[in-house]
């Protein structure tokens, strides 16, 4: 099983127009409420490929009501941890004429020392029964901090796969934990480790210190250019689909719902590298999120490109010569 970690979940209010005239009275012509924050993402795409996992998140006051109704009503298996404090609201105006999308979204929860710590404690009893463990989303204060390092020491105790999906200031700490496989943008990690990373030469160095620290696999993503992989100490460069983009929202955590059930079904590397960019590309293709059909995806699989940079892996023929 796939376990699902999200400290900060976002109940998304969609609200749908024809057309949004500015200075007008606009009148919607639907709205719906869906689940959102990077693990339920992540736990949606994996339904879809029928992979079984459970998400762990905090749900507080009527938004975390709503949330756990969407969450039962999608199908996703979850276990709450209550909070005081209201499950944060995102508010999208869709307008569909132009395919065009504006967010609003209130304050993150201040969530206590002693919700973070229920947390760890009912997510290290689903660890016990769980291979794969990922990490996703922000942190919101010291406290939910302490959640992601503590539970990448608790998994690498019991020997668990580890995805970190994960920016900001604790980042670095994660990372010196030395989590089995990272996913970030490049954009998020120049942020949260205040570096440059300007050039191929500093991409690769970076990977290499990762896997000093026992990252086994890095996905340095870069939205639609291309992006940077490792297994081990090889790199490669990948050229993803081009595609025109309706709403990348939650292309990243297509991408990586398809990379941990790769991993799940030990997938060869070219093979998970492949698929999950070919998930990410579908995903940004239409307005939902994280709900793309692997048949879907299936077009763009042979149209990204993979390149082996720098020293390449030796390949043994272990076929039989009788």
């Amino acid at each position: 099983m796939i376990l699902t970690i999200t400290v900060n979940p976002l109940l998304e209010r969609r609200v749908y127009y024809k057309e949004i005239i500015s200075g007008n009275v606009n009148r919607s012509i639907g709205e719906e409420f869906t689940a959102g924050g990077k693990g339920i993402n992540v736990s949606r795409q994996l339904n879809i490929l029928g992979e079984k996992n459970l998400a762990i998140t905090f749900l507080g006051g009527e938004n975390g009501k709503i949330f756990r109704h969407t969450l039962s009503n999608e199908r996703i298996d979850f276990i709450p941890v209550s909070s005081r404090q209201d499950t944060r609201l995102g508010f999208l105006a869709i307008d569909m004429s132009r395919n065009y999308i504006t967010s609003f979204f209130t304050p993150n929860p201040d969530y206590s020392e002693q919700e973070c710590n229920e947390f760890i404690s009912k997510a290290e009893k689903a660890i016990a029964n769980s291979s794969i463990i990922v990490l996703s989303g922000s942190s919101v204060n010291e406290f939910t901090d302490k959640i992601f390092y503590s539970l990448i020491e608790i998994a690498k105790k019991d020997d668990k796969i580890v995805m970190l999906d994960t920016y900001g200031n604790h980042l670095q700490k994660c990372l010196e934990l030395g989590p089995f496989a990272i996913h970030n943008n490049l954009d998020e990690i120049r942020k949260s480790l205040n570096i440059e990373l300007s050039s191929e030469a500093e991409i690769r160095e970076l990977m290499h210190n990762l896997y000093s620290k026992g990252i086994r696999m890095c996905f340095l993503t870069n939205g639609e250019g291309i992006f940077y992989s490792s297994k081990f100490d090889f790199h490669y460069k990948v050229t993803p689909p081009i595609v025109k983009p309706v709403d990348a929202t939650g292309s990243g955590d297509s991408f990586v719902a398809r990379l941990v059930y790769g991993l799940s079904k030990n997938e060869v590397y070219d093979e998970i590298i492949r698929s999950a960019t070919a998930f990410g590309a579908a995903n940004a293709i239409t307005q939902k999120t994280c709900s793309v059909d692997p048949s879907a995806a299936e077009q763009f699989a042979k149209l990204a490109a993979i390149e082996p940079i720098g020293k390449k892996m030796k390949l043994i023929d272990d076929s039989p010569t009788i």
